[in-house]
């Protein structure tokens, strides 16, 4: 999904690309294949300049565009076309450029601290019951897997409310063509307060199969998610292929703050700036999968297709570690997100989480010229 940056921080973009438009034919070239995550940044300038030497740009308009897209590669398409002249010279460089890029794959750096590794995981039923869909949701050897079909979704929700916490599961999500479909880990007291609620989300975005899935990260607070929706959407790519296996997605609620994890590396921190932008009130702990068609997929351009039913959700490794509401705030501290003696994350999980931003980063809210940002803030 191609999205413009926008925002003080041009390095948002892990690529600053440029699209030529010409009065001539043109062919829509896609990028090439990659075998990881990518780390190479190349400015816009520096690429015209390549191309008139080589004389690919007569009569063409130069228009430097940034883009966010995917640099996470592993059996995607990089997620960018270029419009070019076709020319071998031209796909020549293209092919050149693909092999630099692919060439300074790389990870995230470590974070320093695992604030997942000091909770213990509880099994579903501890923690858990079945909200909805319940002939869609089975349990096996500490795997719950749910499934939506033509029929139904199916979602989960906690034994009790928190006023905090940590609250994290090992998430694989279904491979192939999953437009439309979102599988979901989140909190939220929408039951307690219908049409003025509160909920921080961790959501996958289906995708179609040459295109990453997205992960979405958002807050909504005393009825933003309600009727006229005020979302704070965070949208990123992954470092790796969550259809592969297991990985570890986290929301540590406190006081304070809010932070996302994936596999324990930090990649969202919303801190609290006052009552009216930050939810403070008893919410539980859900997941679920269910069609989204209308906007999850590049705006809902991608339907669910029920020919590739069933999508399937699966989880395990459950960790719920909070203050419920029969705890008071002063007996009871949700855990720690990084090493004693820092009251937030430390420098090296900063480093990390910027990293994972600078690179994975595809749509920030407060950098959205559309949005009314009266409405947010925070901004």
């Amino acid at each position: 999904m191609e999205v413009p940056c926008h925002g003080q921080n041009t390095r948002i973009s892990p690529i600053f690309v440029s699209q030529y438009v010409t009065p001539q034919s043109t062919n829509l070239l896609p990028f090439w294949y990659c075998r990881a995550s990518l780390n190479l940044f190349i400015y816009p300038t520096l690429l015209a300049t390549l191309f008139h030497k080589h004389q690919l740009l007569k009569s063409i308009e130069y228009k430097p565009l940034i883009f966010c897209h995917t640099l996470h590669c592993s059996r995607y398409t990089l997620m960018f076309t270029t419009m070019l002249p076709s020319s071998p010279l031209s796909f020549f460089f293209l092919l050149v450029l693909s092999f630099m890029i692919c060439a300074s794959a790389q990870g995230p750096p470590s974070p320093g601290y695992y604030p997942g590794s000091k909770i213990s995981p509880i099994s579903f039923d501890q923690g858990f019951r079945n909200l909805w869909g319940p002939q869609h949701q089975r349990l096996e050897q500490g795997t719950l897997s749910i499934w939506l079909d033509s029929n139904s979704g199916s979602g989960f929700k906690s034994l009790h409310s928190y006023q905090s916490g940590y609250f994290s599961a090992a998430i694989k999500l279904q491979p192939g063509y999953t437009a439309g479909v979102i599988t979901t880990l989140y909190l939220s007291n929408n039951q307690d307060h219908p049409g003025n609620h509160d909920e921080i989300d961790i959501e996958f975005l289906g995708t179609t199969p040459d295109k990453p899935y997205v992960l979405q990260t958002n807050v909504y607070i005393r009825g933003s998610g309600d009727g006229n929706i005020v979302g704070r959407e965070m949208k990123f790519h992954l470092w790796f292929d969550p259809t592969q296996d297991f990985h570890i997605y986290a929301i540590l609620w406190k006081q304070s703050e809010i932070i996302f994890f994936v596999d324990d590396v930090p990649i969202r921190r919303y801190p609290r700036k006052g009552d009216a932008t930050y939810p403070n009130r008893p919410m539980y702990v859900y997941g679920s999968i269910w069609d989204a068609s209308p906007w999850a997929t590049e705006d809902g351009k991608y339907k669910a297709n029920y020919k590739y039913q069933p999508f399937i959700g699966r989880y395990k490794n459950f960790k719920l570690q909070g203050c419920t509401i029969n705890e008071s705030p002063s007996s009871c501290k949700p855990p720690s997100a990084s090493p004693s003696g820092y009251g937030s994350l430390s420098l090296q999980q900063i480093s990390a989480m910027q990293w994972v931003q600078n690179h994975y980063l595809v749509y920030y809210y407060c950098h959205d010229p559309k949005r009314d940002h009266t409405l947010t803030p925070e901004c």
